[in-house]
């Protein structure tokens, strides 16, 4: 028995089916030409066992090429009157003797493949009007057959790009100070992930594009292994970012347990969804009652965030900069930042503020009692050798 076909393949048969009782003839099949190979990807016919999906054979030595290239006519009645015809494979075996093929195009004028009929018999009724049939129905099938397309065209693209990415051990990892607003002093960094600058694409992009097709955990993971890698070269802590469902992999339960959790901040964006509350907090239990720390990112950029903080009662929340961004000046976002840190005091969390850019929100940060600050105006992303060299010149100043 064949595989199940999806909902696509299903609609492409019944559009084949109409095919092959309109015309008469024994097979109709949907193929895809590749530039060598001709696939057979949806066949409907009364003879199945000399029809069957998933064959391949050479493109260059197909009816369907043969008539793209126009060295035959796309409705033959009867191949015996094509000594063109007669010389390819299909002739000889399954000896087709009818038959009709007219190419399936894409919206963008690609060529796809080939929507065909054929009969084992001869058949002098088939006219230019089965060919405007077919031409109808190839059409409509090219329609159904768009989308998946367009899909794998995307995921081919993003996998081009990711896998050089994956096999040279994953993104480079830059460190961003946090630094403590009343002292100034640096309390630790966040590990940030960064892309080619060639791709233009924001690092939760490509996260986001390498989870839609299935890389994402192994993305994630890698990120994790080298944002560890900075433990060994800076004080202070390291926030790392992961989201929820790539948490509860086991291979990220293996990783933390080699790290030093007292010096491991590990930061959940409200922006992932949390399937099952109960299996994260299980999950981080053992590793926050041996010195993990929690954080909540992206609070108050919408509303997740507070159930977050709700049901897993973090160490730390991150003011999100878009609410950070300008209240010096703004009194609507200063009480709402107020707000946030007097939430977070009741939760008995710390409050760090991202995307501080000017000394005046830092100073507004610390009036509102905001704990630790994170942004351009604190130090820009950079080489973790560079943030130790800065604060060893600090030092010794």
């Amino acid at each position: 028995m064949g595989r199940d076909r999806t909902v696509a393949e299903q609609q492409i048969a019944e559009l084949l089916q109409t095919a092959r009782k309109s015309l008469r003839l024994s097979v109709a099949f949907l193929s895809r030409l590749d530039g060598t190979t001709q696939h057979l990807e949806v066949v409907e016919s009364s003879i199945p066992f000399l029809f069957q999906e998933g064959y391949q054979q050479r493109q260059e030595a197909t009816l369907c090429q043969a008539i793209l290239d126009e060295k035959l006519p796309p409705v033959i009645p009867d191949l015996t009157a094509f000594p063109a015809a007669m010389q390819l494979p299909a002739a000889r075996l399954p000896r087709i003797r009818s038959y009709v093929s007219v190419p399936v195009v894409l919206s963008d004028g690609s060529l796809y493949g080939t929507f065909c009929a054929a009969g084992l018999g001869t058949d002098q009724d088939l006219s230019t009007r089965d060919r405007a049939l077919m031409d109808v129905l190839a059409s409509a099938a090219s329609v159904i057959i768009e989308p998946e397309v367009r899909a794998q065209q995307r995921r081919t693209e993003i996998e081009d790009r990711l896998n050089p990415v994956i096999a040279a051990g994953g993104p480079v990892v830059v460190l961003q100070p946090i630094v403590d607003l009343a002292t100034g002093g640096r309390v630790g960094a966040e590990a940030l992930s960064r892309f080619p600058a060639a791709w233009g694409k924001a690092p939760d992009i490509c996260f986001t594009e390498a989870h839609s097709i299935g890389l994402g955990h192994r993305l994630e993971l890698l990120a994790l292994e080298r944002a560890a890698e900075h433990l060994r070269r800076v004080d202070g802590y390291v926030a790392m970012n992961v989201s929820p469902a790539t948490l509860l992999r086991p291979e990220c339960g293996d990783l933390l347990a080699r790290l030093p959790l007292p010096r491991v901040l590990l930061e959940l964006s409200e922006h992932d969804p949390v399937e099952d509350y109960a299996a994260l907090n299980a999950t981080l239990a053992p590793f926050r009652a041996a010195g993990l720390r929690l954080a909540i990112d992206d609070v108050g950029a919408g509303f997740s965030s507070l159930r977050h903080i709700v049901v897993t009662a973090p160490d730390v929340v991150k003011i999100d900069r878009s609410i950070v961004s300008g209240l010096d000046t703004d009194p609507v976002l200063s009480t709402l930042v107020r707000s946030l840190v007097e939430f977070g005091r009741g939760c008995s969390a710390r409050v760090v503020a991202e995307g501080v850019e000017t000394a005046e929100e830092a100073a507004a940060l610390r009036a509102l009692g905001v704990d630790y600050g994170q942004g351009w105006y604190h130090g820009r992303p950079g080489d973790p050798a560079l943030l130790a060299r800065a604060e060893e010149l600090l030092r010794t100043a």
